[in-house]
């Protein structure tokens, strides 16, 4: 049965929420918030994974628009919060394009009214399950040129499609819609360390609107196929290029911010 875009229920927890919640944001409901308490007393890296997921997401655009990337799509962007990929992306490039999808009807909201007046910068709806429909929806061609490299975002998103939903085939279409010189961003939740707290996560997850599924890291590897990483190549969050002024101390290890990223090229 194909799934339907969630409506707006502020008594089932949300993801989109929850992340914001983590990050200190304040678009959130009691519902969100006990979810996020529960998760935090069994797995308390958990806030700290997140903060570290949104600093990484931050060093990728940077590095994406010094290499020349001039448009973005970002997939599964979340509520708004500080840096936010245009606000990123244009202090370095200042006519850089931006297109946020989301499935989220109160994140298209917010992320709308972030947006006015901002010009070459766009939210539209659209289901990271279906690339197609985005790929062809008027106001992403209207916003990105295909033809030319794009920076193609995936932070803390793929570990909410099912394998059900065919992940690597999800991949194989936004890749074969991207030029070469294109980038691929993505962070994605492991199963490969801290057994007891990806376990107690899962759980909590499976009672909100998008239930998570960790992946091992060669699983993780393979929705990277037909893209080269670029230095150092797949690892934790706070190891990828690290920059002091955005760094977060995981006593315990990197595996503790229990999330794998990457950046790509299209060759």
């Amino acid at each position: 049965m194909e799934r339907e875009s969630p409506a707006f229920d502020p008594h089932t927890p949300n993801v989109a929420r929850l992340y914001d919640y983590f990050l200190g944001g304040k678009d959130h409901f009691p519902a969100d918030r006990a979810a996020a308490e529960k998760l935090l007393d069994t797995a308390p890296e958990l806030r700290a994974a997140i903060r570290a997921n949104r600093a990484f997401l931050g060093r990728a655009v940077r590095y994406l628009a010094e290499s020349g990337i001039t448009q973005f799509l970002d997939l599964g962007t979340g509520l708004p919060g500080q840096d936010n990929v245009h606000e990123v992306a244009r202090k370095i490039t200042p006519g850089a394009r931006v297109v946020y999808v989301d499935r989220d009807p109160v994140v298209l909201v917010h992320a709308r009214a972030l947006l006015a007046g901002q010009g070459d910068t766009t939210a539209v709806e659209g289901d990271l399950r279906k690339p197609e429909g985005i790929l062809r929806n008027p106001e992403v061609m209207a916003a990105i040129d295909f033809s030319r490299p794009v920076g193609v975002l995936l932070t803390a998103t793929m570990h909410y499609v099912a394998d059900s939903d065919h992940p690597r085939e999800i991949m194989a279409s936004l890749r074969d819609a991207m030029a070469p010189g294109s980038y691929l961003v993505m962070s994605h939740g492991t199963s490969d360390a801290r057994a007891a707290a990806v376990k107690a996560i899962t759980e909590v997850y499976r009672g909100t609107n998008a239930p998570l599924t960790f992946r091992s890291r060669g699983r993780i590897a393979a929705l990277f196929e037909g893209f080269e990483l670029v230095d150092p190549g797949l690892v934790w969050l706070p190891e990828w290029r690290p920059d002091h002024a955005d760094m977060i101390d995981f006593v315990d290890g990197p595996e503790s911010s229990l999330i794998l990223c990457g950046v790509a090229r299209r060759s």
